[in-house]
């Protein structure tokens, strides 16, 4: 039976369970490392649980992304841009980044960002853990002794006691597709893409402020990349994002044929043509929660298979912490 878990308690409305004790510390693999995979695999760390973490892209942090260029030395957070806590685990975590320095005030009151970029957070979560990136779980398998990974780019022999996705809502619905599995309410995610702009220039343009968004047009927001706390000011440097109306129309479009439309469109903005120094299109396909699961977690306990992020919750990197954390409650409940 499917079951959607929200239990009140001690930490930020999630039960602490004690350290899982036994011959063996149990085993679970987290599908996606991102917010919600950190924060699940930091709980489930912490309670005596060994966790591996598998992710398709260069680097660990999911939609908190940084793209880094050493030689120009050039730096995009070309995904997420700010965080903010509305509810107690959240807040008590993103003060304990701001005493050791890994986020700073941002953008609007309350709002942080991360330093030295978007990614610090998640890394600072997942330290000290088996992180995989660059491995794509392509199937599930449940056998007598546990579940079994495939993955693209080599095999898996481990076992382990319990499988946790925490990838977007229609990559692990594929995932599970691919598996002969289903867990009902995941389907209920949806998403709206982005297109972002990582773009260089040799003069600042003029905008009114650190951070601009147009009233219309095609770009949601722009951010000055040098104004953010711990980057470098040169080169100039500003990731732009699309509105998703927008990005809907021109999902499928070529990265190219995207970088021109937007470079006309701050064209059109500033009154005067923009001249990059480099200028690179990247699609979020699945950036901006539409619709969610209405739960905090799905866990099915008979499989002890789970799912967890922001499609649980809604569209704050929060919701991914406080999903990830609910899924870890119920895993060592389950498995203690």
């Amino acid at each position: 039976m499917l079951q959607s878990y929200d239990s009140p308690g001690s930490r930020g409305g999630m039960r602490v369970a004690e350290p899982v004790q036994g011959a063996r510390p149990a085993r679970v693999a987290i599908v996606g490392a991102g917010m919600a995979g950190a924060s699940a695999a930091r709980a489930l760390h912490a309670a005596g649980v060994s966790v591996a973490l598998f992710d398709k892209g260069r680097q660990p942090g999911g939609r908190m992304a940084n793209r880094r260029d050493d030689e120009t030395g050039l730096s995009f957070d070309h995904g997420a841009q700010v965080m903010r806590a509305h509810g107690p685990a959240f807040r008590a975590r993103l003060a304990d980044w701001a005493v050791s320095g890994r986020v700073a005030p941002y953008d609007a009151p309350g709002s942080v960002t991360a330093v030295p970029d978007m990614t610090a957070p998640v890394r600072d979560l997942l330290a000290g853990l088996d992180v995989q990136v660059g491995r794509t779980v392509t199937a599930l398998a449940r056998t007598d002794g546990g579940w079994r990974l495939t993955l693209a780019e080599a095999g898996e022999d481990r076992l382990f006691d319990a499988v946790a996705l925490t990838l977007p809502g229609p990559q692990a619905l594929r995932l599970l597709a691919a598996s002969g599995l289903a867990l009902p309410g995941v389907e209920r995610a949806t998403y709206a893409p982005c297109w972002s702009l990582m773009l260089a220039c040799a003069q600042d343009l003029p905008l009114p402020g650190d951070v601009l968004r147009p009233a219309d047009g095609p770009v949601a927001a722009m951010f000055r990349e040098g104004a953010k706390p711990g980057r470098p000011t040169a080169p100039v440097a500003y990731t732009v994002h699309a509105t998703p109306d927008w990005s809907k129309t021109h999902l499928e479009e070529a990265p190219e044929a995207v970088r021109a439309a937007l470079l006309a469109a701050l064209g059109d903005l500033f009154g005067d043509p923009v001249i990059p120094l480099q200028a690179r299109a990247h699609r979020w396909r699945y950036a901006l929660v539409e619709e969610t699961c209405g739960a905090p977690c799905l866990y099915d306990p008979g499989r002890r298979l789970g799912y967890a992020g922001d499609g649980c919750l809604g569209p704050r990197i929060e919701a991914a912490f406080d999903s990830g954390l609910a899924l870890a409650d119920r895993l060592i409940a389950d498995l203690a």
